[in-house]
């Protein structure tokens, strides 16, 4: 018996051999170090703070408190921050630059409701 993997795509249902399925996952880490590799700490560094930070605010994280915060010139922030978005969609920022949505958390409702072990509440992106 030929062993397969159900997988969703959009609206479809496809079946692939498991074997294929199996090839695929050994190259996610190439794949995923690959996508990664331009992150700097400072890439690393933001991300983590703005994720963090929707959650403890429960709002917009501007541009301005990154800076501060983690002692990065202002102009460094903004280019990091269209960088996380534009590369690989980490996160979103609103109308003013101000992150709004940073995988796996955003201020903007959604369906999906988060409730931390800490007692914070907010939405899943």
């Amino acid at each position: 018996m030929n062993e397969i993997v159900l997988l969703g795509r959009d609206r479809k249902v496809l079946e692939i051999p498991q074997a294929m399925w199996l090839q695929h996952l050994t190259e996610v880490p190439q794949h995923s170090q690959a996508r990664l590799s331009f992150m700097t700490a400072d890439h690393q560094q933001i991300r983590y703070f703005v994720v963090k930070e929707l959650v403890n605010r429960q709002e917009p994280i501007e541009p301005g408190l990154i800076s501060e915060q983690l002692r990065l010139p202002l102009e460094r922030v903004r280019i990091i921050l269209e960088e996380l978005e534009d590369r690989l969609f980490f996160l979103v920022r609103n109308e003013r630059g101000a992150v709004s949505w940073a995988y796996p958390v955003t201020v903007m409702t959604t369906p999906h409701r988060l409730i931390f072990s800490s007692g914070e509440r907010l939405y899943a992106a």
